[in-house]
């Protein structure tokens, strides 16, 4: 029996729903800045205080109960009368979070990305820029931005070291190259570092290449490969659906790996919170 006289301790709660959402009791933890063991207990908390298990978990795998299930839209509910009881004060009702992510980041996760951060904070503005991260980066040191996530290039330091990601070369399946030929290559239009990237290592293993196709953006780029167009350099991640590594076959030269960072500038309590959340957020999406 449920003891309804005592009120629910909203952190075993939050935590409770971070776990949940993300599938992980690590990143759930890295979300609210703390420790696996401090998360692990919130939840046998909560559980005790609830009497009956919300989530059923593993070494590999955490998914909720069907009592889970049901408690957890109640959970988000109980966590939003919360904050819109606090937002009369020092943080506005509805706050603003202005984020950068570069083309060659932003990929097929970007859904699920935002998807977590509206989770977390229904009262957040979210405004997402698009762009390459020299612009991003730049915009974020103009102080354009809250927050950017950017491929490293080198010109600027700090920031959090998200995942180091392997950048291929990708084509069609039914894509041709006569051997001897110039390798028809499809990019972003120049200053684009990965564009910059790739052709210097061409260059440096000395193979012929030509430009067939140039696009404004890696949507464009993945177009133009599974059109059959030409070979691209770009991240797994981002390769359009059923595109092929054929690096190894062509004998073309490595691409480097690349860390993904995060510059972030809070401006308030609550929005460094949320900027956790996105970091564990992005770390989660490149795991699954």
């Amino acid at each position: 029996m449920i003891d309804i006289g005592r009120p629910l301790d909203l952190d075993t709660v939050q935590a409770f729903v971070l776990i949940a959402d993300f599938a992980s009791f690590t990143r759930a933890a890295q979300a609210l800045d703390t420790s696996q063991a401090a998360i692990s207990l919130k939840l046998k908390r909560l559980e005790e205080r609830l009497g009956y298990r919300l989530l059923e978990r593993t070494p590999r795998h955490v998914q909720l109960t069907p009592r889970g299930e049901q408690f957890i839209q109640a959970a988000r509910s109980l966590l939003l009368a919360h904050e819109r009881a606090l937002g009369d004060m020092s943080v506005p009702e509805s706050r603003r979070l202005v984020i950068g992510i570069s083309d060659h980041v932003a990929g097929p996760d970007l859904p699920q990305l935002l998807s977590r951060l509206a989770q977390y904070d229904p009262l957040l503005i979210i405004e997402v820029r698009i762009g390459s991260s020299r612009d991003l980066s730049a915009a974020f040191d103009r102080g354009e931005l809250d927050a950017a996530i950017v491929r490293s290039e080198g010109e600027q330091h700090g920031g959090e070291v998200l995942v180091v990601e392997r950048f291929g070369w990708f084509a069609a399946p039914t894509w041709q190259h006569s051997p001897g030929s110039v390798l028809r290559l499809a990019t972003m239009a120049s200053p684009c570092g990965v564009r910059q990237l790739a052709v210097r290592v061409l260059d440096e293993a000395a193979i012929a290449w030509t430009e067939v196709f140039v696009g404004g953006g890696v949507m464009a780029v993945g177009a133009a490969v599974s059109a059959g167009l030409g070979v691209a350099a770009l991240a797994r991640r981002v390769a359009p659906a059923g595109a092929v590594e054929v690096g190894e076959q062509l004998g073309l030269p490595s691409l480097p790996m690349t860390e993904i960072i995060l510059h972030a500038r809070p401006t308030d309590a609550r929005s460094q919170e949320t900027l956790r959340v996105l970091s564990a957020a992005f770390r989660g999406v490149q795991e699954r």
